[in-house]
């Protein structure tokens, strides 16, 4: 199985460790959402992956193995600070772009352009970069990283800066990405847009992992249990109920419950004049996971 993993990966610079003994996994077929606070060692692994970075102690591996050039060539990168020449043409810049991973100018023609047609950019690629909204410059940044059909996809927050509309053509590429077998590992603090795009998360602080694996799984573990309900009429008294408010407002109140006796509770806590209109059990959230991780 082709994988991407890092073992106990080390990385400072000066007094800062931005890795730290950090280890995880990324699986072929599965988008990985790969999250943490600013400056917790994200970015810079991510460079390590393409010998950006070299670490100071740890690996990075493929398939078991070290990651040489020629295995790089096979991967797409795409960068938070976009490396693109801004005055350059757009098709005429992709293309010299594919070339550069040693594939055949024909191959890399009919790529360029099949990317540019489903980004919908095929009418803007005689068009200067410069020329571009900061949105479509996202969207040839993204076709850079995947001109050579790659089999490892790396993105450091592909969705910054895009409109609605973007943003879900961009997470439908992903998607498609990953269901054609390619590992796709990507950063980004919108947090329910990793929540509904990924099956994995990796959840880095200070440089090390503290939280990883299957999103599902992860939930179901955390002890907690949250309740949403909405109801018209007065509110009930939460402080009264064995039942934590994690936020309130008019109509509506997220609470944080211990078992399912305290939503019986709830229910019987309704008084006069107040009526549920509906009602949900679940685990957190991954925003309150994300929170609970870093917070310890």
């Amino acid at each position: 199985m082709a994988l991407l993993e890092f073992h106990a990966a080390g990385k400072r610079f000066g007094e800062v460790a931005a890795l730290d003994g950090c280890s995880f996994t990324a699986r072929p077929g599965r988008l990985t959402g790969f999250l943490g606070p600013n400056g917790a060692g994200k970015t810079t692994a991510m460079r390590a992956v393409f010998g950006l970075v070299r670490l100071d102690s740890g690996s990075v591996t493929w398939h078991g193995a070290a990651i040489t050039a020629a295995v790089r060539a096979r991967f797409g990168y795409m960068p938070e600070e976009r490396g693109l020449y801004p005055r350059m043409r757009v098709r005429e810049q992709l293309v010299y772009l594919g070339r550069l991973c040693g594939q055949p100018a024909h191959e890399v023609e009919r790529s360029v352009d099949g990317w540019l047609e489903r980004l919908q950019l095929a009418e803007r690629g005689r068009d200067r970069v410069d020329a571009l909204s900061h949105g479509n410059q996202q969207r040839v940044q993204l076709i850079a990283a995947l001109v050579n059909e790659p089999e490892l996809l790396v993105l450091d927050e592909p969705f910054s800066g895009l409109d609605p509309i973007a943003m879900e053509l961009m997470a439908g590429l992903l998607r498609d990405m990953a269901a054609a077998g390619a590992t796709v590992l990507f950063s980004s603090h919108q947090l329910d847009l990793v929540a509904g795009l990924c099956e994995d998360v990796v959840i880095v602080d200070h440089g090390r992992v503290v939280l990883a694996g299957e999103l599902e799984a992860l939930r179901a573990a955390v002890p907690e249990r949250f309740v949403d309900i909405t109801f018209t009429g007065p509110a009930p008294d939460w402080s009264a109920l064995r039942a934590t408010p994690v936020e309130t407002s008019d109509g509506h109140a997220r609470l944080r419950v211990d078992s399912l006796d305290d939503i019986q509770a709830l229910t019987s806590a309704a008084g006069d004049g107040t009526s549920i209109l509906s009602l949900s059990f679940e685990p957190p959230t991954l925003s309150e996971l994300f929170r609970r991780a870093v917070a310890t």
